[in-house]
């Protein structure tokens, strides 16, 4: 299952497609630096969903992989998808619109708060990364 594939709420109308390009660290880095990093108690749960529903389409610590897009990206920046967007990824399914890994279906079996949880976590390994 993937989950939080594109992150985007909606239609995205206007969004040009990027290729995975470098947040300014490589996906090694990022997953050394999450192991390293002393991940919050707050956040454990957010990390065992993310294990459980994401990384196997968007990579250890969401530096993606051939199934899908990583979520430690500058294009998933709060300020370009907000964490609005990021939880209805996943409840509703989202189309294609940065990547080409195709749409994203709902996930089935995923709760509102597990996807919280995963968006806490995700937006730490982002702040991890330097995005924002």
């Amino acid at each position: 299952m993937c989950v939080l594939t594109t992150a985007a709420a909606v239609g995205a109308v206007g969004c040009k497609e990027e290729r995975p390009a470098s947040v300014g660290i490589s996906p090694e880095a990022m997953v050394a630096l999450e192991a390293d990093a002393v991940l919050p108690d707050s956040l454990s749960a957010g990390r065992a969903h993310f294990e459980r529903f994401c990384h196997e389409c968007h990579g250890k610590a969401a530096t993606g992989s051939e199934k899908g897009p990583p979520l430690v990206h500058r294009v998933y920046r709060p300020g370009h998808h907000a964490d609005p967007a990021f939880f209805l990824a996943p409840l509703q399914g989202v189309r294609a619109h940065h990547w080409r890994f195709g749409d994203m279906p709902a996930v089935e079996g995923i709760t509102r708060d597990q996807v919280a949880a995963i968006v806490a976590y995700v937006r730490w390994l982002q702040r991890q990364a330097g995005i924002f």
